[in-house]
């Protein structure tokens, strides 16, 4: 695929999956996922990675650094610099959080699909050895 181009809020609102890549480029990458109640991404950093958040569904706790919170609804975004620890926590008991984030320079491989978070884990975990 050349370029990306599609109508991203429906299929990121769609989207039931932990993450799935949707483009690859050579200095970006666009990715959908949903995060299921009280599930989190689980604290990371990217050294060379900044990551734009956009919320389009639900409510999530961003935490920075381990120390600074943020509180994010429907239409928010959000920019993490690279160096950054951060997590994002979905906060309702109830709803699934839909978000689409962009890495800059691409982060995970093209055409991953991780369906559960325990599934993207048992693969980061295979790419670190």
């Amino acid at each position: 695929m050349i370029a990306y181009v599609g109508q991203i809020e429906r299929q990121t609102l769609e989207n039931t999956y932990f993450r799935q890549v949707l483009f690859t480029g050579e200095h970006s990458q666009l990715v959908v996922m949903c995060l299921r109640p009280g599930e989190d991404i689980g604290d990371e950093v990217h050294a060379h990675v900044d990551q734009f958040f956009r919320i389009e569904e639900g409510e999530a706790k961003f935490v920075f650094n381990e120390k600074e919170e943020h509180v994010v609804r429907d239409g928010d975004a959000v920019v993490v610099p690279a160096g950054t620890y951060h997590n994002v926590i979905n906060t309702s008991k109830t709803r699934a959080l839909k978000l689409y984030t962009v890495y800059s320079p691409p982060n995970h491989p093209d055409k991953t699909v991780h369906k559960t978070k325990a599934e993207a884990e048992a693969a980061e975990a295979l790419e670190h050895r």
